[in-house]
């Protein structure tokens, strides 16, 4: 006897838990989204939780860049304070909202924010190009015109590149990674 009312106290439960809030609310004018409408995932269910879907089921936003405003990020709780970095200790790590893909079935809310993305851009910037114009053609400044900073490559070709003191240094500054894009990009992982 016992037994049977505690298996229909957790009946009830779980019925209470699985159904939509739509069912459960008594207001019916206001339409939620049938999509976010399952609140609890159950344990033994054949349906797992949206947020722990792999990428490939996911389709993310790219990271917020707040262009240095701390104060933003914090209010807004994600997103990037600068891009890139030479170490993996010098790049952030943020969250960035992911929606799952339409036909693919999960429980629980299908827009949410996903954590571990690295605050990255790429722009068309290869360290190895740049290496080979800076030994090849750096005495005319053709390394600091590919990274963008044309106001130094002018410098550099009407000087000669600096008598070859210039042409030097700026090898140096490539392979040490001092120098880099003017954009503040990283770059391409491949040639």
């Amino acid at each position: 006897m016992v037994l049977d009312n505690l298996y229909t106290v957790v009946a009830l439960v779980l019925l209470t838990f699985t159904l939509p809030r739509s069912t459960l609310s008594e207001d019916t004018s206001v339409s939620e989204d049938p999509i976010s409408s399952w609140d609890v995932c159950l344990p033994h269910s054949a349906k797992i939780n949206c947020s722990y879907l792999p990428l490939e089921f996911l389709e993310c936003d790219k990271p917020t860049d707040h262009r240095g405003n701390q104060s933003a990020r914090d209010d807004e709780g994600h997103g990037c304070v600068k891009f890139g970095g030479q170490r993996f200790e010098e790049v952030e790590i943020t969250k960035v909202w992911c929606t799952v893909l339409d036909g693919i079935e999960c429980c629980g809310e299908r827009r949410f924010l996903r954590d571990g993305f690295p605050c990255i851009k790429y722009r068309g910037h290869y360290f190895v190009t740049t290496l080979i114009y800076s030994v090849l053609l750096g005495f005319l400044g053709m390394d600091r015109f590919c990274l963008g900073q044309t106001g130094t490559a002018v410098g550099k070709l009407l000087t000669m590149g600096g008598v070859g003191i210039w042409w030097i240094v700026d090898i140096v500054l490539l392979i040490t990674g001092s120098l880099t894009p003017e954009d503040g990009s990283n770059w391409n992982p491949y040639v």
